[in-house]
């Protein structure tokens, strides 16, 4: 058992990463594990409660974030802030190190385990004499194209990945057949804010290079039966030991419990009427934000499509007080056929339901995992960071098909309601969900990522912890 084995982690304050990290500290603490999950007490609030069965293994650490220019008072997430702000956030969490160590030197932990953009972590283990474990909250294919440390910064990086050109095909030193690269509009905005200046001081680039230069393994949120290649090639990117964590599949009978429990009855009951495997769920989730024009064209596409669906649409910024972000007349030529929904939703209950057949959203590596385990046919739209990177994987292995886009990014009602034809009624659909069965059978298998992953994890710790 792992009864004594106390690790520490620390995620990167935007729920996308805070949420992997709460999942990976619930199945360490199944297999014995005792965590320390530190955040600011903010986002420790609006984070799930842990499952009474392990409620005294896993205990939350606040982490008061402090005052700096550019930030608003209470921000505390991505979330919270226009993407030109995120810059500050990294600052304020920068000046977490020493608070961070303080803790670290009253628990004496076995472990840290570090997210991304806390390189000084590397630091404070060091200093500290505890061992660093950095844990992937993405796929080990976007952690591949970001290459080896040397092509991350200085000369390499200049020679290597100049302009965001280069971000746009499969770099070199990927020694086998892959499609996961970025389109030309993504790339833009992709090397600018990975490889650009902020108000840190520090680019993600360099973050990511001394975390791999200074870390004594690798963990990442994925499995060999999905991504083989791609983990062995990390591997060797990397030179430290990889040790995936499994895909940490949120548990379908032991859900964890959400702090807002509103029920969506009427959204239930019309569900409920729809048959089976009709209804297309559409969710972008809440890191971008969509314009006008793009929740419009959506819109028009859902319509033109003639599918029944569901829009969990976070109320845009742009939005009036009570006016609709919707086009003039659209819930009223849709009424009874979809429903849009302007809140919080539900969202596992609703990728559950027998009438949900498609997903329509952002290929966010978190939701391709949570969607894929109910065996709907997935139609991607990505917008930002790692999304991208993420359609291109799904649909190399024949899981998703991928909205079309124009060169600028830019995509018609026309492309929304031919992608989802295409999965939901076509031939080619068939064959999407034949592929997507397959898959299904190590998404749902808790035993593998329980067991092998993390049991193969927690392993590992405790071989380390001796030799540190």
């Amino acid at each position: 058992m792992a009864k004594d084995l106390h690790a520490v982690i620390l995620p990167w304050f935007a729920f996308g990463h805070m949420i992997p990290c709460l999942q990976l500290s619930i199945a360490l603490a199944k297999a014995g594990v005792h965590v320390s999950y530190v955040a600011a007490p903010r986002n420790i609030q609006r984070l799930p409660r842990i499952p009474p069965s392990i409620a005294s293994l896993v205990r939350y650490v606040e982490l008061p974030l402090p005052a700096v220019d550019g930030l608003p008072d209470g921000a505390e997430a991505t979330v919270d802030l226009p993407f030109e702000k995120i810059q500050y956030l990294k600052v304020a969490y920068d000046l977490l190190k020493h608070p961070f160590k303080h803790i670290i030197v009253n628990q004496s932990p076995d472990w840290i385990i570090t997210d991304w953009i806390a390189s000084w972590t590397v630091d404070v283990a060091r200093e500290c004499s505890v061992p660093l474990l950095l844990f992937s909250v993405y796929s080990a294919a976007t952690i591949c194209f970001l290459g080896p440390p040397k092509y991350l910064v200085g000369e390499g990086q200049k020679k290597g990945r100049a302009t965001p050109e280069s971000l746009t095909k499969p770099p070199q030193w990927v020694d086998f057949p892959s499609s996961v690269a970025l389109r030309g509009h993504e790339a833009v905005g992709f090397h600018a804010g990975f490889y650009g200046e902020n108000a840190s001081g520090t680019t993600d680039a360099e973050r990511v290079a001394k975390l791999f230069q200074g870390v004594q393994a690798v963990s990442t949120r994925s499995c060999v039966e999905l991504e083989g290649s791609y983990i062995d090639l990390l591997q060797k990117i990397t030179n430290r030991p990889v040790i995936p964590a499994g895909l940490l599949p949120p548990e379908q009978e032991e859900e964890i419990e959400s702090s807002d429990g509103r029920k969506w009855g009427g959204v239930f009951k019309w569900l409920h009427e729809q048959n089976p495997k009709s209804v297309v769920f559409v969710v972008f989730g809440s890191e971008y934000k969509l314009t006008r024009d793009q929740v419009h064209e959506i819109a028009y596409g859902l319509e033109l499509s003639q599918l029944p669906f569901l829009w969990a649409l976070r109320k845009p910024d742009w939005v009036i007080e009570d006016s609709d972000p919707l086009p003039s007349g659209f819930r009223d030529r849709t009424r009874g056929k979809g429903m849009v929904c302007l809140e919080w939703a539900p969202q596992q209950e609703i990728l559950a339901h027998p009438s949900v057949g498609g997903s329509l959203f952002h290929s966010g590596w978190g939701s391709i995992i949570e969607t894929l385990q109910y065996e709907h046919s997935l139609v991607v739209l990505p917008f930002i960071n790692d999304q991208g990177l993420n359609a291109r994987l799904i649909v190399e292995k024949g899981l998703a098909i991928e909205v079309e886009r124009r060169e600028d990014g830019s995509f018609s009602r026309d492309d929304i309601a031919k992608a989802l034809t295409r999965a939901m009624v076509e031939e080619e659909g068939e064959r999407l969900r034949a592929r997507v069965a397959e898959a299904v059978a190590i998404f749902r298998d808790g035993k593998l990522h329980q067991d092998h992953y993390i049991g193969g994890l927690v392993e590992y710790l405790k071989k380390g912890t001796k030799r540190h």
